[in-house]
């Protein structure tokens, strides 16, 4: 998984893609069970730049996120299966509840987060705005999560 990156590594990654006059783009999540809602959204994110790199929720955050069910898929297994799409560039897992420290120390020029946010409910708006990194909301598709599909089956 050569397209995984450790968090110390952004910095040096940074660096490089810049070098490249490329545009940074960053989004996370936990996207557990990959559906459709969640490749439409990344794949609208990585079209406000050159390269995307995703935040991955590791397990123990997800946990505290999500509730001890979760998450179905390992970090590992949902990191090679982001990495498989062409429009992801990179992958860094973190065990923090929020990717402010990633935003922090990578500096993305835009970042992404589902349009069920805004910036007065953003839990990184502050980092965002003190590093004046843009902030896009992408549209979800209505219907589609994660959570549904969990219910869906347990109600089979």
């Amino acid at each position: 998984m050569a397209k995984v990156v450790k968090k110390e590594e952004l910095k040096c990654l940074k660096e490089k893609l810049k070098k490249e006059n490329k545009k940074i783009v960053f989004t996370n999540g936990c996207f557990d069970i990959l559906h459709v809602g969640h490749t439409r959204y990344l794949k609208k994110s990585a079209h406000f730049g050159d390269i995307l790199i995703v935040g991955l929720n590791s397990d123990s955050s997800i946990k505290k996120l999500k509730g001890e069910n979760r998450p179905i898929n390992n970090e590992n297994d949902r990191a090679e299966i982001l990495c498989e799409l062409n429009f992801v560039d990179y992958v860094v897992i973190f065990d923090e509840l929020s990717p402010s420290c990633i935003l922090e120390e990578l500096k993305p020029d835009i970042y992404t987060k589902g349009a069920d946010y805004n910036m007065q409910n953003l839990p990184e708006a502050e980092v965002a705005i003190k590093n004046n990194i843009k902030v896009e909301f992408v549209t979800l598709v209505e219907g589609k999560s994660t959570t549904n599909v969990v219910e869906k089956i347990k109600n089979k």
